[in-house]
């Protein structure tokens, strides 16, 4: 869901609009939203080469059928997957959309398949769009992506941020009403995560922050929103001990996030690596600090000492100080989140990021020649 809207603004000015994913309630909400013709095609996150070989006839078979003009693929194993299959059915605009670098956060032979992988998705590209510049000073100073056809549009981040509707300043009474519903006091301190219970977003760090402050502060609550996942599990005393301790809300897989931000104080992103950081800027738009790591895609989506804190990844003792310091000062929550909604507001318009991408894609069916795509827009 993290496209939600481009579809519908691209369909506005001309474009018809296919999407390809893995099959499940996730597209078909998504069809229905953006009202867009969806092809479902099963893909795994993990390294699967013989299931992948299946998913990659697949594609090309699809994409020989549909005959489109621009593909735009998203995700490590969606951008591999997509490019090679859009190569080979001589599709002429093919954009590799980098959301992050995996390997970054892998080591040994991992690493390298990995890395070797994103090199690949890259060369098949006519265009790579980083969602971040420190994706893309990364991506290109390890030899990644090409520097001759790499990019970001205006500030990054994938998608914007819609700051007017889904994730407007809640008032007062919504943030208590959020609260009664969810079954927290309303005088609590809440700090909050939203992403994948891995052990790659922090979580093993985030809970060691949480045991000590917890035992300060009596009126203390976590709110984890996110689905726990098999790949790069957290250790099971971590999970056991979350699940098990009434101070902590898990509510488990959520696209209604706004609901469960209404709720928080601040918000906690303690990631490994990140490709943006969505949730940061998301959090800002709802007046919200945030302590994120010091990595790549956090370092583009928080302003350190302005719309919030970076630490130090794996560090649990910066994490535990940068949360206390919000937690005991309501003038510092209340500063850091203003600037972060005006930023947000500022430099990470949805209309504004799509527009970006709409003058991108015209201009790259013209290097291709496609002049079925009128200047305009139109097809």
């Amino acid at each position: 869901m993290f496209l939600s809207g481009q579809p519908r603004y691209l369909r506005q000015r001309g474009f018809e609009v296919m999407t390809i994913s893995s099959p499940g309630p996730a597209l078909e909400r998504f069809e229905q939203a953006e009202e867009v013709e969806g092809h479902p095609v099963p893909m795994s996150r993990a390294i699967t080469p013989v299931r992948d070989a299946v998913a990659l006839l697949r594609l090309v078979r699809l994409l020989w059928r549909l005959r489109p003009d621009i593909v735009d693929a998203h995700t490590p194993k969606g951008g591999l997957l997509g490019m090679i299959a859009a190569s080979l059915a001589a599709v002429p605009v093919r954009i590799y959309h980098v959301h992050g670098l995996r390997f970054t956060a892998a080591c040994g032979l991992s690493r390298r398949l990995l890395r070797l992988t994103e090199r690949v998705a890259c060369a098949l590209a006519t265009r790579v769009l980083c969602v971040s510049r420190s994706v893309a000073d990364l991506a290109l100073s390890d030899g990644v992506a090409p520097p001759d056809k790499t990019a970001v549009l205006l500030g990054g981040s994938i998608n914007g941020v819609d700051a007017t509707g889904r994730f407007r300043a809640p008032s007062l009474e919504e943030v208590a009403a959020a609260r009664v519903a969810l079954g927290i006091p309303a005088s609590a301190r809440v700090v909050g995560f939203v992403g994948r219970l891995v052990r790659e977003k922090g979580l093993v760090e985030l809970w060691r922050a949480w045991t000590t402050l917890r035992e300060e502060m009596a009126d203390l609550r976590l709110v984890l929103v996110g689905p726990i996942e098999a790949q790069d599990p957290v250790p099971p005393k971590v999970l056991t001990a979350l699940m098990s301790d009434a101070r902590v809300l898990m509510a488990g897989l959520e696209y209604d996030t706004p609901r469960y931000f209404r709720a928080m104080d601040v918000v906690a992103l303690p990631s490994y690596r990140e490709g943006f950081g969505v949730v940061s800027i998301e959090a800002g738009a709802m007046r919200l600090p945030v302590v994120a790591t010091r990595v790549t895609g956090c370092v583009d989506a928080v302003v350190d000492g302005v719309t919030g804190t970076l630490v130090p990844a794996r560090d649990a003792t910066a994490l535990t100080e940068a949360l206390r310091a919000y937690l005991i000062d309501p003038e510092l929550r209340r500063r850091h989140g203003d600037a972060a909604r005006t930023r947000v507001v500022r430099d990470f318009d949805q209309e504004r990021i799509w527009s970006a991408l709409h003058l991108e894609y015209l201009e790259q069916a013209a290097r291709a020649g496609l002049t079925s795509i009128a200047p305009a827009g139109g097809r």
